[in-house]
């Protein structure tokens, strides 16, 4: 396949294989290396940086004006995204939440008030999921506000799920439900899973798992392809939000929950134990993975430089 002379067209997945292809194999692989962005995970996890033996979960994330929110979303509103994006893929690896760094640039006649307010809801959302803010960068832009933060965090091995662990025959599961998260704002307020995810990898043995930013149909591909399996979605019982069709439950995208597979054996208690520990939010079955090859397509979800 012939490479487009611009980033359109190129595809996220594509472009971010074919840009880490420049550096020099030292600097993409290194044996401390556990998962990295060449394997298509929510983070990037190193052995050997931590006490205890624990990983060390490595995030980074951006939200753009005119992209992620708008010139008139409320300033807290902003915050809060920016920090619960990267630590909804934190959460896909059932891992804790440490540190973050936060670069915001900002137009020079932006009201300081406004400024003060993203960062009060940055901090809100830190407090809320123990998050320590250690530092960061500012700077002026003439273009859109732009606020970007890095993350880290830490899981123990035995406990730490990524998206390449998937087997034919498990069964497929998401929290919540899906759909309409622009239109509704949820896109704004939403929750990230990190304590049903660590639940989840402390009692039950999960293959594969990850967070869902770009719309069931674009995400669950990914996990199949890392897990070299294929995948049937019963679309029927997918969870819906409101009164959404299925195609925007599975394209919409940034619906911020977790989609993960287990072995069919332990589907029962943990749909029992699921609804004691955690009544207020919805767990659906919506299939299972196949043999590669095997199952049915799905509409795209959202994709960057499509």
């Amino acid at each position: 396949m012939s490479e487009p002379r611009t980033l359109s067209g190129f595809g996220e997945d594509r472009l971010v294989r074919r840009l880490l292809a420049e550096l020099t194999p030292a600097v993409v692989m290194d044996k401390s290396l556990v998962a990295d962005a060449t394997d298509g995970d929510d983070c990037a996890v190193v052995r050997g940086a931590l006490r205890g033996g624990k990983y060390l979960l490595l995030k980074s994330d951006c939200v753009i004006e005119g992209r992620h929110f708008l010139a008139s979303t409320p300033a807290a509103q902003i915050g809060w995204k920016a920090l619960a994006r990267p630590l909804s893929d934190i959460a896909a690896c059932a891992g804790r939440p440490l540190h973050a760094l936060v670069t915001i640039a900002l137009p020079a006649d932006t009201p300081t008030a406004r400024a003060r307010g993203i960062y009060r809801g940055l901090g809100r959302c830190a407090a809320e999921f123990g998050v320590l803010v250690v530092g960061g960068e500012t700077a002026q832009m003439d273009g859109p506000a732009m606020i970007a933060v890095s993350l880290t965090g830490e899981v123990s091995p035995k406990r730490c799920c990524l998206r390449s662990g998937g087997r034919a025959g498990d069964a497929l599961f998401v929290t919540g439900v899906l759909g309409g998260s622009l239109a509704s704002g949820h896109h704004l307020e939403f929750r990230p899973r990190l304590t049903e995810a660590r639940w989840l990898a402390k009692h039950f043995a999960v293959h594969a798992m990850m967070d869902l930013s770009d719309g069931l149909g674009a995400d669950l591909p990914r996990l199949a392809l890392a897990s070299g399996v294929g995948f049937r979605v019963d679309r029927e019982r997918l969870p819906r939000a409101g009164s959404v069709s299925e195609d925007q439950a599975i394209c919409d995208g940034e619906d911020y929950e977790l989609l993960f597979a287990v072995s069919p054996d332990e589907a029962p208690a943990l749909l029992a134990g699921w609804t004691v520990h955690f009544p207020d939010v919805a767990l659906t079955q919506i299939g299972q993975l196949t043999a590669p090859g095997a199952g049915a397509e799905l509409p795209r979800g959202y994709e960057h430089f499509s």
